[in-house]
């Protein structure tokens, strides 16, 4: 998962780093508004942390910013403001849940779970398509009910695309979707070629078909034939 962390106490933002990073996800940070909006605007994140109070802005702004550029990306509310109307307000306008501080990391972790599986998956950690499947809980994929094992990145980039289905997802979009916003300052992205590769190899040895369809001079989309 990719999530964006818009939070400008430190040692709070990097707890929620350092946890996140842990768990295996591709973390962004701000600490202001600007920095925030600048990310909101060039990237899609599965999740965004929103903090209300920032030094240079308000947060719900950047909420209205999400919504009226109709981005996909799941909101979810941390701050000290534990009023009701607060909290209604938050909602109302979009935000997928709103979490009070303090909190527990695991309990934060759980809400971005939640929000990611009702958004992206109806509610559920599997996802079918024809003989292949998916848990995104589980990290495990099987084709015609048997497992077939991935490194972390391959199977980050297939449920990518799985949740793109007949979208064209270019080489660069991918990168950073998976290897967070520095991989868009690489020279080349030769390595998501490769990485497809063992993907469509290790699904099509299975007994899986073949998804994947090069989009010449842009990238890739997975859709039936």
């Amino acid at each position: 998962m990719k999530i964006l962390i818009v939070e400008d106490e430190e040692s709070l933002q990097k707890s929620i780093h350092q946890y996140l990073i842990a768990e295996g996800n591709v973390c962004d940070c701000s600490s202001t508004y600007n920095d925030a909006y600048q990310k909101i605007a060039l990237y899609d994140y599965d999740c965004v942390l929103l903090d209300l109070t920032l030094p240079d802005g308000e947060g719900l702004n950047l909420l209205k910013f999400i919504k009226k550029m109709n981005k996909p990306d799941g909101v979810l509310i941390i701050s000290a403001r534990d009023a009701v109307d607060q909290r209604i307000e938050g909602l109302s306008l979009g935000a997928d849940d709103y979490l009070v501080k303090p909190f527990h990391l695991s309990e934060l972790y759980a809400r971005i779970t939640s929000i990611i599986r009702r958004r992206q998956f109806n509610g559920s950690d599997r996802i079918v398509f024809n003989e292949l499947e998916i848990d995104s809980h589980a990290m495990e994929v099987k084709v015609n009910s048997h497992t077939v094992y991935f490194t972390r990145k391959e199977f980050d980039l297939l449920l990518y695309f799985m949740t793109n289905k007949s979208k064209v997802i270019s080489k660069s979009a991918a990168a950073v979707h998976i290897w967070g916003n520095d991989a868009d300052m690489a020279d080349s992205f030769d390595f998501i070629y490769t990485h497809i590769k063992n993907i469509r190899k290790k699904l099509t040895d299975a007994g899986c078909k073949d998804y994947f369809h090069s989009i010449y001079g842009v990238g890739y989309k997975f859709v039936e034939s």
